[in-house]
């Protein structure tokens, strides 16, 4: 298991007290789903990245994109940030505040639709 660096885990902090709007209203609801099995936990580190969300027991990402991931500088970190979780095997769900805004009970759905199976434990019992 990679180790997240120790300027990683601070900024979570940081993030976790300056979530937006639209990751208040997520987290609200992902937090109920932690009952149906699903346990998200908001600004996680992962390596030098930090997730707006993460199931690590099915190692998907959901990130909150707002108007600051729109120009090609911007378009072109979140590429590579991407392709970093995916190589470490994380699937990634995006959806932009207006989607969390206007289309919560689409944006749930989504996620269910991108929650990969859960992985095999360590065989079948004995």
């Amino acid at each position: 298991m990679h180790v997240p660096e120790r300027k990683t885990i601070k900024r979570t902090k940081i993030l976790r007290r300056r979530m937006t709007d639209a990751e208040v209203i997520l987290w609200s609801q992902l937090r109920r789903r932690a009952a149906d099995g699903f346990r998200f936990r908001r600004q996680h580190p992962i390596g030098p990245y930090v997730a707006d969300f993460a199931c690590a027991m099915r190692r998907l990402v959901i990130e909150v994109d707002g108007v600051t991931h729109s120009t090609d500088y911007e378009i072109e970190l979140d590429r590579r940030r991407d392709a970093y979780l995916r190589s470490r095997g994380w699937q990634i769900f995006r959806v932009t505040n207006e989607d969390v805004y206007k289309r919560l009970n689409a944006v749930l759905e989504g996620i269910l639709l991108h929650m990969p199976p859960p992985r095999p434990s360590g065989g079948p019992p004995p």
